[in-house]
């Protein structure tokens, strides 16, 4: 079997919800303080336990998702020509790889920009790492809500999410942004999405809505606790 290789990136694309990274590094600081000062066994268990949820969070935001989204994104076997829409893009690591995917296609990012979700977010970040890819003259990006896109109706063949849903506040709001999926989604077109929490209820939902091969699997303890969930919307009646 052929080992999968992720290309190199040029483009500089930031920590992913950095506010609780500091949170989780300060938290392995002091209980590696307490566990010297006291040599208490918990104080030490807490801190493997830390340094491994550390360790998985930054090995996924600096390397892994790239690897990840390039084995699923050579899984859709994209023939060039396609629109595809990247919910919360962020700086554009999953979207800026689908880019290079295309040809004649477009690849659209939709993102609230806000430095919580990832350090240094910002549209023109987004566009100046499409630069460094070679890929900015078929991407562009736009400031948007994923609860109320601006997109019209069946507008796209492919829709991707990394870790961006679970940031929408409201089990209410994180439905209304699947359904806001679905609709701008093309009949026979494919949805993607990998994130944190509330996958199952993500899937229910778009078997709910008529999506059909909707399956959800794990992406393995290296990713965890990450899932992804596909679905494909319906081909059209005659």
């Amino acid at each position: 079997m052929t080992e999968h290789v992720t290309p190199r990136r040029r483009g500089s694309y930031g920590i992913d919800a950095p506010y609780a990274s500091a949170f989780l590094v300060g938290l392995l600081v002091f209980y590696l303080a307490v566990g010297i000062a006291t040599g208490k066994v918990v104080s030490w268990l807490c801190v493997a336990f830390l340094f491994a949820v550390a360790r998985s969070h930054f090995h996924f935001s600096l390397r892994g998702k790239f690897g990840l989204w390039s084995e699923l994104l050579d899984r859709l076997r994209l023939r060039g020509d396609e629109r595809v829409l990247d919910l919360g893009c962020g700086r554009g690591a999953v979207l800026l790889m689908a880019a290079q995917h295309l040809t004649t296609g477009r690849a659209v990012g939709v993102d609230l920009w806000r430095n919580v979700d990832q350090s240094g977010n910002s549209a023109q970040a987004t566009q100046r790492n499409a630069v460094a890819e070679g890929v900015s003259d078929r991407v562009e990006v736009h400031t948007g809500d994923l609860t109320a896109l601006t997109f019209e109706d069946e507008a796209f063949d492919v829709v991707l999410s990394s870790l961006a849903i679970h940031n929408i506040r409201g089990s209410a709001n994180r439905e209304r942004a699947i359904r806001e999926a679905v609709r701008v989604l093309r009949p026979g077109g494919r949805l993607v999405i990998a994130d944190i929490r509330g996958t199952r209820k993500h899937q229910a939902q778009l078997a709910g809505l008529g999506m059909e091969d909707v399956a959800g699997r794990s992406l393995g303890w290296q990713s965890w606790p990450i899932r992804l969930v596909t679905a494909t919307k319906p081909e059209q009646g005659p």
